[in-house]
């Protein structure tokens, strides 16, 4: 079985309090993005892979571009390729994690994991939190399991604050760590006016711990969903990440880059999530890309 995780962009994020349990709760909204996304491919422990060959001829292991590594239990093989490097141990991938719980509670396995990384990493997208959410619904699907979405939701709220979001392919409202989900509905007329187009800065990754530290936690007068329903052209100024004050004392370039996309035209640009990435809405006139 193979799939297509995609990543996302937050339109808005306010730190409301800093919980017991040392999370934030956090008000947001997730947006899907479907112009970056990863590939992943899940099989039984005894079937074949239709893109583990495409994988090698397409990477360099001697340059560290394809990593595989096997469990201890022989339970799972994961197989990830990445363009500039892999920095991690495969087998704590967050596809790995998400194999690992159902496992636990449902004895499946083994299985083979292949996973190309084009979502960067540390760029505020989630694209870890994609892969995650994606396996689960795969897993449920080669193995049976027959689990309900809210099922799944609670397994993908255990892997990330973020990740129950990637099992609805829409916006959605999320708050409590980011794993308390409602609709969001745009505009009707949005995407006839509007177009989202996504910068990925090269070579500035964040970590959340870096972009948590020094966040001054605030409840803000107007909650976000009500500054989200005034016009685009107002949110500049009250619809805003509240990690890009902490991001940009240590990243100043990251200020330029959403700078340089006001200049270009942009309604509104924000940074999404910890960082490092970037959204803007541009006027759909047929100048900008989507």
């Amino acid at each position: 079985m193979i799939s297509k995780p995609f990543v996302k962009i937050n339109l808005g994020l306010d730190v409301l309090r800093r919980r017991d349990d040392g999370f934030h709760d956090i008000d947001t909204v997730f947006v899907p993005y479907h112009g970056i996304c990863d590939t992943l491919e899940i099989v039984r422990g005894d079937e074949g892979s239709e893109t583990v060959d495409s994988l090698r001829a397409r990477y360099g292991a001697d340059r560290g571009q394809v990593v595989q590594a096997v469990s201890d239990d022989a339970k799972v093989m994961v197989t990830v390729a990445k363009e500039d490097g892999i920095d991690w141990n495969p087998l704590e991938d967050l596809t790995v994690k998400a194999f690992r719980i159902l496992e636990r509670d449902f004895g499946i396995g083994p299985v083979k994991i292949f996973l190309e990384k084009t979502a960067p990493v540390g760029a505020g997208l989630g694209g870890g939190s994609s892969d995650a959410a994606f396996a689960l619904k795969m897993l449920d699907g080669i193995f049976g399991l027959g689990m309900s979405r809210e099922a799944m939701a609670r397994y993908a709220a255990s892997l990330g604050s973020d990740c129950a979001f990637f099992l609805y392919d829409r916006p959605m409202s999320g708050r409590g760590r980011g794993e308390i989900l409602s609709e969001f509905h745009f505009p009707e007329d949005f995407h006839d006016r509007y177009e989202i187009k996504v910068v990925v800065p090269e070579g500035v990754a964040v970590s959340t711990a870096d972009a948590y530290k020094g966040i001054i936690p605030h409840i803000p007068d107007t909650p976000l969903l009500s500054r989200l329903s005034r016009p685009v052209e107002c949110w500049k100024d009250s619809v805003i990440n509240a990690f890009e004050e902490t991001v940009f004392k240590k990243y100043p370039v990251l200020s330029e880059v959403k700078r340089s996309l006001y200049d270009t035209g942009a309604v509104y640009a924000s940074m999404s999530g910890s960082g490092s990435s970037f959204f803007a809405i541009y006027e759909t006139d047929g100048t900008s890309d989507s």
